[in-house]
């Protein structure tokens, strides 16, 4: 049995070697035939690799919160519809490369509900990068000056979701504007983006600025995305 138990450690079938030991911990090894054994080993491994899979995409895309769907209150009142959220939970949307505007007031929830939605994203395996949106947009002015800004935006466009929160708490520099655009533009229809705003998206045309571009962007976003406009008072206020 050492010997078994080496050979796994060896071939780094760690979920494998866990769910090994815990059989023979409790004798249950002999109760099972041969075929029953095997399923069992390779489901504990199976298992093992899938969670080290989410929690690498969970660490790599850095949610402000650690949300989960299962966690969201979802109050009709608030904005927030049942039936939607549990269909953006099937992760349908991330397949067809459908987007998500969430608008609301400071406090109501916006960052929360893109962080579970991100969280229940890398649940299905998927990439996921989670951006401030005024800490984007620096991003991409460093990296063009270091000369790395075509690596960072074939990276985001390899993204299967990305998230930008606080989107629009500044008007848009011109060369911010071109950045915006062209990160949409590799975007859509190929792959997900969900934006939070305090702003109501008919209010986002005037933060992007340059009639042409902005056009451009909303044209992209606008008809192919599902809008949650989260209503209420602040639930900071409430804690």
């Amino acid at each position: 049995m050492k010997q078994l138990e080496q050979q796994m450690t060896s071939l780094r079938l760690h979920g494998m070697e866990r769910s090994w030991k815990a059989l023979v911990e409790t004798r249950r090894q002999h109760e099972l035939t041969l075929n029953e054994g095997l399923e069992v080993l390779l489901q504990a491994e199976l298992q093992d690799r899938e969670n080290k899979r989410f929690e690498r995409l969970r660490k790599s895309a850095r949610f402000r919160y650690q949300a989960s769907i299962e966690e969201l209150h979802i109050d009709s009142s608030r904005g927030l519809d049942k039936g939607l959220i549990s269909n953006l939970a099937t992760g349908d949307f991330l397949t067809k490369g459908e987007s998500i505007l969430i608008t609301g007031a400071s406090g109501c929830g916006k960052s929360y509900l893109a962080s579970a939605l991100g969280h229940q994203a890398c649940v299905h395996g998927y990439k996921v990068a989670y951006f401030n949106a005024q800490k984007l947009f620096l991003k991409t002015k460093l990296s063009r000056v270091e000369g790395t800004i075509i690596n960072f935006l074939e990276k985001l466009a390899k993204t299967n979701l990305l998230i930008l929160d606080d989107f629009g708490l500044a008007h848009l520099e011109h060369q911010q504007r071109m950045d915006f655009l062209e990160i949409i533009e590799d975007r859509h229809g190929k792959a997900s983006t969900i934006i939070a705003s305090q702003l109501p998206v008919e209010n986002w045309y005037d933060i992007i600025g340059e009639e042409t571009v902005a056009d451009a962007i909303l044209d992209r976003l606008v008809h192919t995305s599902h809008r949650i406009e989260l209503r209420g008072e602040s639930l900071r206020k409430k804690r």
